[in-house]
């Protein structure tokens, strides 16, 4: 549907934006006499849910059980992760296998047509049920099949989320504060609407774009926790940032992750001169935690000046590898590597965003209204560290939980004050976009030199000055020039970039993601780093949340 002719203000029960995991299975859960938009940044199918290779962990084998699931996460998250909600995803893994499987999600089959499971680095058993080695496609196409045929969902894509509507923005802080719904840019034709609704869910995945090197798509600039903060909700835990050990390194494919369960069936890392180095750094070798991993390959390289380390397959019958990771196998043959006879140049690289705007077991944020799922949430499940295939089931366990939720809270529409239309009449068309793209590279080499896997207190309080003066120009270029989405992505950047580097200069310990050479042991302290807004007020709890 050409999107080009609709007004400029939409009315709806619910927007979410966002069009990952999180986001479609959120639509997919509400009641079909609700109307529902979807705001998609880009294509549908262009989230990180999408190129996602592992896949979802539950506990589905006889062997395993709930509460080795949640041991395992607890110690891959360096006991930082809140006891409620681990268990709360845990124990939502069989209700969301069966949602994928109800929505047509082909997963691979065992022998014996049961799902076949693998696993993954921290796990103790094999819990992760996956289609080959592309889940995340699987899922994502199949979502998004689902979303086309409902009648009550509206798509929007290439529409981009600017800042929410708020009672308090609108003047009105005499009240609790609650979202309205949001301001977002038609890309295609540069203009501005206002989507209005009662409940407004931000499923924007993450911030790993403010690195240089990542393995995230480039919609993944920390649209929704910047948005939520400037609206005044808490955001935590942004100081962990997770870096996965094994990015390609390659000229022709700098984003391309190389999936852990490559290493879950039995490769290995290796040095130039063939030395299998992880033994070295953990008894797990291969198989222990990605903090772990990331920080060994880092050393490695950084000791032996070398530009990346070796992932190693060969010793595996070439039907095996074949079978198992099929596209990883036809991917690289492309790029001229046979990993059936070729090891695989790796590197780490920004991965995913284990903080985010706090919530509750339900998803809603502080502000009334509101709610954050997926990569964008705190829901306190990873800790210092996520464990391997737990974030999308995190997406699917607290999207159905939103859905219940807003369900419940669901009465007769609001009524809005006056809501003003996007005002552009005192901007200007920008005079020079090279502004934009020198910013952009600058914070991103920034946050890779100063703020990557391994930090000190320097590096933080230099990235921190620099970080300061971009934001201050970028915030003087958006209060001047007429938005665009290179601008919009921009100012969420920087915002964001600024609260990993404040989390990370309050945690005076090394645990999981943190890794500081000034405070290389663990606190005896448990804690999480909590940012509080300028313009926080505690949320009065509803009726059926006392």
């Amino acid at each position: 549907m050409d999107m080009s002719d609709l007004s400029s203000r939409h009315d709806f029960d619910v927007i979410i934006v966002g069009s990952g995991g999180a986001g479609l299975s959120l639509a997919l859960s509400l009641p079909e006499h609700l109307k529902i938009a979807v705001l998609a940044k880009s294509h549908l199918t262009d989230a990180s849910t999408y190129y996602a290779q592992g896949g979802v962990a539950a506990v589905l084998d006889q062997a395993d059980s709930i509460q080795q699931h949640m041991d395992d996460t607890l110690i891959a998250g360096a006991h930082l992760c809140e006891h409620q909600a681990v268990q709360h995803t845990v124990e939502g893994g069989k209700a969301s296998v069966d949602f994928l499987l109800n929505q047509g999600v082909k997963f691979t089959l065992d022998e014996h047509e049961q799902l076949h499971l693998t696993r993954e680095g921290g796990h103790s058993q094999r819990r992760i049920i996956h289609a080959a080695d592309a889940t995340g496609k699987a899922i994502s196409t199949t979502l998004v099949e689902r979303i086309q045929e409902k009648k009550n969902i509206q798509i929007f894509e290439h529409f981009i989320a600017i800042d929410l509507i708020t009672l308090h923005k609108l003047g009105h802080t005499d009240q609790d504060n609650r979202a309205l719904g949001l301001y977002a840019l038609d890309e295609r034709t540069e203009k501005v609407h206002t989507f209005l609704a009662p409940f407004t869910a931000l499923a924007c995945g993450g911030a790993m774009k403010a690195y240089l090197y990542t393995s995230n798509p480039d919609i993944a600039t920390g649209d929704g926790i910047a948005m939520a903060y400037r609206a005044g909700c808490r955001v935590a835990n942004m100081e962990f940032n997770q870096f996965h050990p094994t990015c390609l390194y390659h000229p022709q494919a700098r984003s391309f992750l190389i999936t852990e369960a490559m290493r879950g069936e039995g490769a290995y890392l290796r040095l130039p001169d063939g030395e299998r180095f992880m033994l070295r750094f953990d008894e797990r070798a291969e198989l222990a935690p990605r903090d772990i991993v990331a920080r060994a390959i880092d050393y490695e390289i950084k000791r032996l000046g070398i530009r990346h380390v070796w992932l190693d397959i060969t010793h595996k019958s070439p039907d095996f590898v074949r079978d198992h990771f099929p596209t990883l196998y036809a991917r690289l043959l492309e790029l001229g590597i046979d990993i059936t006879r070729e090891m695989i140049p790796v590197v780490p690289a920004a991965h995913y965003t284990c903080g985010g705007v706090v919530v509750d077991d339900n998803s809603q944020t502080d502000i009334m209204g509101l709610y954050a799922i997926g990569e964008t949430s705190y829901t306190g499940l990873h800790g210092a560290n996520r464990m391997a295939s737990n974030s999308l089931l995190e997406c699917f366990v607290y999207g159905m939980r939103a859905a219940e939720h807003i369900q419940q809270q669901f009465n007769d529409p609001i009524e809005y004050p006056h809501i003003p239309a996007w005002d552009a009449t005192q901007v200007e068309n920008p005079d020079e976009d090279v502004v934009i793209l020198q910013n952009w590279d600058e914070l991103r080499q920034t946050m890779w030199n100063y703020v990557g896997i391994v930090r000190t207190t320097k590096r933080l309080e230099r990235a921190l000055h620099r970080i300061e003066m971009l934001k201050k120009e970028i915030n003087e270029y958006y209060q001047g020039y007429h938005v665009s989405k290179n601008l919009i992505e921009l100012r969420n950047l920087v915002l964001v970039s600024e609260m990993i580097v404040r989390c990370a200069m309050q945690r005076k310990e090394s645990r999981g993601l943190h890794y500081t050479l000034d405070y290389p042991e663990l606190s005896n302290e448990l804690r999480k780093t909590v940012l509080t807004p300028p313009n926080f007020q505690v949320r009065t709890p509803l009726v059926n949340e006392a």
